[in-house]
């Protein structure tokens, strides 16, 4: 059986909403991490197969084929074809399943995988930032086969982060902390020049924007809860934000052919479902699947990146899974550094590739809530440091 190695991982910064990335139209902000990531691997443009990105909300300037218009954006050869792919949060993450599935079977060489999203310029919809009921906003109006299998309940992140509070007893205060952490964690991380070698800055802005120097725990218990009394808050939540990130993912001949290293070897790749109304549950069911699948135990992990879509997500995880809290997020998540929706997939596997690289460890596990009640499990081999 053929392997899939991961050759070269690059992304943006990650910029606030309405911050320095807000103006950057989304092929130019794709276009700047192929270039870069072309340029760091060596690799010949001409060769690759195939550009898969994920995206979501693929309106105005984020249609078309947003992966296509990046690639050409970008100057590089009108011959290699692109497709955008919608998993929703976990669309990058699947970018990169797609891509290894393509060099694992045979088919393809050389494959880019990535993301790209500008929430400051295609705004997230109302609706699902107000956590509406189901209604004529949400895609499910009118399906008469949803309304036969679950009603007219509320479909939305923040009631489903609610329950996840409220089955695995999360305190506000809990998350809170956990929160807090986060923003500690990401500003040492930067502060550190950990994520220095991963980003290429783009038109001034050199670092994630999203971490809060100010931020308090008393600070964080003044605010308001997001729904009419719930537990979680904005500070709880993930940031919107804007970024993109790529990965280059390279068969054994390719490899040879282009002088290339591999970094990291593509071990696990799936994807599961689980309650769509409860919606982000779904890691805790997709890691056990990948560990079942692996043989591996939760332990043999050295760093885990799952995505911070909010607090209660990440805490239930860890309940249910016992891992070392010290190991999960250990340069902080999505609520500090943000969460570029359609991007975050391939960030968060840029950011494990390269802190896997920074500490020596052997295994990494990235896994993230989605859409519709969903999560994907990548698991990557660290195979050389790379300098």
């Amino acid at each position: 059986m053929s392997e899939a190695y991961i050759v070269g991982a690059v992304r943006t910064p990650v910029g606030r909403r309405n911050g320095g990335l807000s103006a950057a139209h989304p092929a130019d902000l794709g276009a700047h991490v192929l270039k870069e990531l072309m340029a760091r691997t060596g690799a010949d443009p001409a060769a690759v197969d195939d550009v898969i990105l994920g995206c979501v909300d693929t309106i105005g300037p984020q249609a078309g084929d947003v992966a296509r218009t990046c690639w050409l954006a970008a100057g590089l050869p009108e011959q290699v074809p692109g497709v955008t792919v919608d998993r929703q949060c976990g669309s990058s993450q699947q970018a990169l399943h797609f891509a290894a599935q393509a060099v694992l079977s045979g088919t393809a060489d050389l494959v880019v995988a990535g993301g790209v999203q500008n929430m400051s310029m295609v705004p997230i919809s109302a609706a699902m930032l107000a956590g509406r009921p189901l209604g004529h906003e949400t895609p499910f109006s009118g399906s008469k086969g949803w309304a036969e299998r679950y009603g007219t309940r509320e479909v939305s992140q923040f009631a489903g982060a609610e329950m996840i509070a409220e089955r695995w007893e999360l305190s506000r205060e809990e998350m809170e902390r956990y929160a807090y952490a986060s923003h500690r964690r990401a500003l040492g991380a930067v502060d550190a020049g950990r994520f220095r070698r991963e980003i290429a800055p783009y038109e001034g802005v050199t670092t994630d924007e999203g971490p809060r120097r100010d931020t308090t725990l008393d600070k964080m218990a003044a605010l308001e809860p997001l729904t009419e009394g719930g537990r979680l808050t904005a500070a709880l939540a993930s940031q919107i934000s804007d970024g993109a990130a790529a990965l280059l993912v390279a068969s054994p001949r390719a490899v040879r052919e282009h002088g290339l290293t591999p970094r990291a070897r593509v071990h696990h790749l799936s994807a599961r479902g689980d309650d769509p109304i409860m919606m982000l549950s779904a890691p805790i069911p997709a890691t056990a699947h990948a560990l079942r699948v692996t043989g591996m135990e939760i332990g043999d992990f050295d760093v885990v990146e799952i995505n911070e879509a909010f607090a209660s997500v990440v805490l239930a995880w860890i309940k249910e899974t016992g891992a070392d809290p010290a190991r999960v997020n250990p340069n902080g998540g999505a609520i500090a550094l943000g969460h570029p929706l359609g991007a975050t997939g391939a960030v968060l596997a840029v950011k494990l590739l390269h802190e896997l690289e920074r500490t020596g460890g052997r295994y990494g596990l990235q896994v993230m809530c989605e859409g519709g009640g969903q999560a994907n499990v990548t698991v990557v081999e660290r195979l050389v440091e790379s300098g």
